[in-house]
């Protein structure tokens, strides 16, 4: 089992940046990797940026360059460091985190991130 908590996220004029961090608590040591997916209203979940338990990263065409994805093993803690930040960034980023060997998915609450053009 695994808890996660996300802090961050508000809103920011376009351009800006904002950074959100997401906390693991419980079974961590069967986490593989942990990510950062985002819904817009009226749109599918979608995926935002994961890293690996071995720091391999994946991001979103859409963030590429803007987005940074970051992991402290120490801290059970991943981190989204979002620049440049546009309008349609707008939505609902949740946390995600794989478990064990059949990858079962866990959420965060979700924190909401709003970029005013």
């Amino acid at each position: 089992q695994v808890q996660l908590v996300e802090s961050g996220g508000g809103l920011v004029q376009a351009g800006g940046s904002l950074s959100l961090s997401c906390s693991a608590s419980g079974t961590i040591a069967r986490i593989n990797s942990m990510g950062w997916f985002r819904q817009a209203p009226g749109k599918q979940r979608e995926l935002v940026a994961r890293v690996t338990s071995g720091g391999t990263t994946v991001y979103a065409d859409s963030v590429k360059g803007r987005f940074t994805i970051s992991r402290d093993n120490a801290k059970n803690t991943v981190y989204l460091q979002m620049n440049s930040l546009k309008p349609e960034d707008t939505a609902v980023y949740y946390c995600n985190a794989e478990y064990g060997s059949s990858y079962r998915p866990y959420w965060g609450q979700g924190t909401q991130v709003t970029v005013s053009s």
